[in-house]
Order: structure tokens, then sequence, then C-alpha cells
């Protein structure tokens, strides 16, 4: 049966990244590798602080001890933050749409991820969104006249960062923590050297500017806690649809506020992909329904097997 809980973590998850192309277009003065950097930093910062406040420091520490899940953890930092780094660069040199594609892709890797690796099985109605929802992304990818390399690295980066997740032995604080964690050197060597050489962008902030960078840390946890949460308790294939949302909200974004290109091909694909979701909710109400009428029945045969 689905998971309600799972379904609201997802779907916050989502819409918090659908609205961020609007929140790093504040930075578009930024480079793009420091603002990741400034990201990094105050990503950890928060979330170590809520780790202390929750006096969760011992369960966070002991998890890196064994070796498995340290690695899976190293792995996931690394797909995360290249998933970072690929949409700031996208926001900041006017791919909103673009990076709105990526994600459009994602749910797709996710749901072929899912069969590969996880044997997780589709019915006919899942089927026929996943084919509607390919057809769909096709006729984007087509008319876009070239490969999206940043689209493809959106939705490839963030695909393994799914399967990461769920194979993990760790709860959604832990991960989270030690992913942040281990990126945090990089980060900071980064900012160094940019100091050290007098590359610092940071400086043409305003003071406004400066509280949101420093809200970051707090705008970038909130959602991948509520992801890590909902990547263990639902499907591949279920978080694959529910993420339409967070490719959506961007598009919107691109296309209302940085006043991008929507062609007729963008149109189609988009009618394309809402119809795979439609395809893909039937299914899910269907599937719960069938498994909330089966226990009565069940009860049922039973009692009339005593009778």
């Amino acid at each position: 049966m689905t998971d309600r809980k799972g379904l609201w973590y997802a779907f916050l998850a989502y819409a918090g990244w659908g609205l961020l192309p609007a929140y790093w277009n504040v930075f578009e003065r930024m480079s793009p590798y420091e603002l990741l950097s400034y990201r990094m930093v105050f990503s950890a910062l928060t979330i170590w602080i809520w780790v202390a406040l929750a006096r969760r420091v011992r369960s966070v520490a002991g998890v890196m001890r064994d070796g498995r899940r340290a690695r899976l953890m190293a792995l996931g930092s690394l797909m995360i933050t290249v998933n970072w780094l690929t949409f700031i660069v996208a926001v900041n040199t006017g791919h909103v749409v673009e990076s709105s594609l990526g994600y459009y892709i994602n749910p797709i890797v996710n749901v072929l991820l899912g069969l590969l690796l996880f044997r997780e099985r589709l019915d006919g109605w899942q089927w026929g969104a996943l084919v509607v929802a390919v057809a769909g992304v096709g006729i984007m990818m087509g008319a876009y006249g070239q490969v999206p390399w940043l689209a493809l690295a959106l939705a490839g980066s963030f695909g393994l960062y799914g399967v990461v997740k769920k194979r993990v032995d760790a709860d959604a604080v832990q991960s989270l923590t030690w992913e942040t964690t281990l990126a945090l050197p990089l980060a900071a060597a980064y900012l160094a050297a940019t100091f050290a050489t007098h590359r610092v962008t940071v400086t043409q902030l305003t003071s406004w500017q400066m509280a949101l960078l420093v809200l970051s840390g707090l705008f970038t946890a909130v959602p991948l806690l509520l992801f890590a949460m909902a990547a263990k308790r639902l499907s591949l294939a279920t978080l694959g649809m529910v993420q339409y949302i967070s490719p959506t909200l961007q598009l919107v974004i691109g296309l209302a506020v940085d006043h991008e290109a929507f062609t007729r091909a963008d149109a189609i694909g988009f009618a394309c992909i809402w119809l795979a979701l439609a395809l893909y909710t039937i299914s899910l109400v269907r599937n719960e329904r069938r498994h909330r009428h089966r226990p009565a029945n069940c009860q049922a045969v039973s009692e009339a097997a005593k009778g």
C-alpha cells in the first residue's frame, strides 16, 4: 500500500526544489563554484546544529564506523554535489528550462533504475505512464536540437543519489549529516583559494542577499531530509512520478520570471508528461483500494471457514 506519509514527504521536498530557481537567481552575480561552496558550508553547519539540539551527535558519529555505510554516504555526497553544481550553473546561465527538462528525465531514470537494480514491478497502467513520459521527454529533447548535457547530468546524478539513499543502512538525519560533512573540506579549500587569489564574489552581495545566503543551509537541508524520509518509504517508481512537481514549478519560473522560450514541442511534451502522471495516479489509487479491501475479504473468508 502506498505510504501516505512518504507521499507527503516527497511532495514537500519536490515542491521546495521546484521553487529553488527563484532563490538562486538572487545570487546571479556570484561564481557558481563559490555559491556551491557556501551552500555546502552552511548546509553542514545547519545540520550539525540540528543534530546537536536533537542530542544525536553520538548516533550520527557512530554511523561512519561501518565501512560499507561510509562508502555509500561518500558516494551520495559526490552525487548530490554534482547535482547542486549543475543546477546552480543552469540557473545562473539562464538555462532554467533545460534544468526542468533534466528533472523531467529524472523520474524515468528512477523507474529504470528501480527495474534494473531493485527488480521493482510495474502494472499495465504504470508501463503506460512510463511509455507516455518517455515519448514526452523525447519530443522535448528533439526540439532542443542538441544533447542537453546539463539536463542529463541533473537526471543522472539525482537518480544515482536516490539509489544510494535506498541502499544505505542509516536514517535520514545520519545520512544527510555525513553527505554534507564529507563535502565540507572541498568547499572550505575552494573558498580559501578564492580569498588567497582575490577572486571573491560574495562581497558583491547586499546585506539581505547575505542573509539569504546564510539561510541556504536551511533551504538545502529541509528538502533533502524530506526526500531521504520519502526514499525509505516509497518505491523508486513512485518517487519518479511525484518528482514531476519539481520540474513543473521550475518550468513556470523559467517562463514567467526569466522569460525563456517555450515552443509547441515543449507544450506537447509537457502534455504527455502530465498524461503519464494521470495514468500513474490511477494505478496508485487502484492498488491502494485493492490493498484496503484485501484484509476485510480475508477476514470474511476466515470467519466463513470457522462457521
